[in-house]
């Protein structure tokens, strides 16, 4: 199974290309679509109505830059916290499965995670900025 191994760099591309593209999807949307709604959702939540702002900018923001593997670890990080925050205050109250339900945040975040300790990989502009950097981490 050796052979494997050397496919390692895809499939960390193929992990920030599914990330990022659900991250700058539902970024946007808060961003772009209904930043005011978002607020006062988050509020609602007992949140400080700031930490809206941060939320939609992680998952935006984020989300490009875990799609161009660009500062991939902290983006991730960033992503994995909203992404917690979303599963214990919005959906774990409806079960793992079902409407609702924790399952693909979990999912996302599981992503994220990974990301974080395995970085962006070569197929990635944190590769170009810091060569040695992937190297260092084998």
């Amino acid at each position: 199974m050796r052979y494997l191994d050397r496919l390692q760099p895809l499939a960390l591309f193929v992990m920030r290309l599914a990330l990022g593209a659900v991250m700058v999807g539902h970024g946007y949307q808060k961003v772009f679509g209904g930043l005011h709604h978002h607020v006062q959702f988050v509020a609602s939540l007992g949140l400080p109505a700031w930490t809206a702002y941060l939320s939609a900018f992680a998952e935006f923001l984020g989300g490009l830059l875990i799609l161009l593997g660009l500062f991939t670890r902290i983006a991730a990080l960033a992503i994995c916290i909203d992404l917690s925050v979303a599963i214990a205050k919005v959906h774990f109250h409806n079960g793992l499965m079902g409407n609702g339900g924790y399952e693909f945040p979990l999912a996302l975040a599981a992503l994220a995670f990974a990301l974080i300790f395995f970085g962006g990989g070569p197929i990635a502009f944190d590769h170009i900025r810091a060569p040695g950097a992937s190297a260092k981490s084998k």
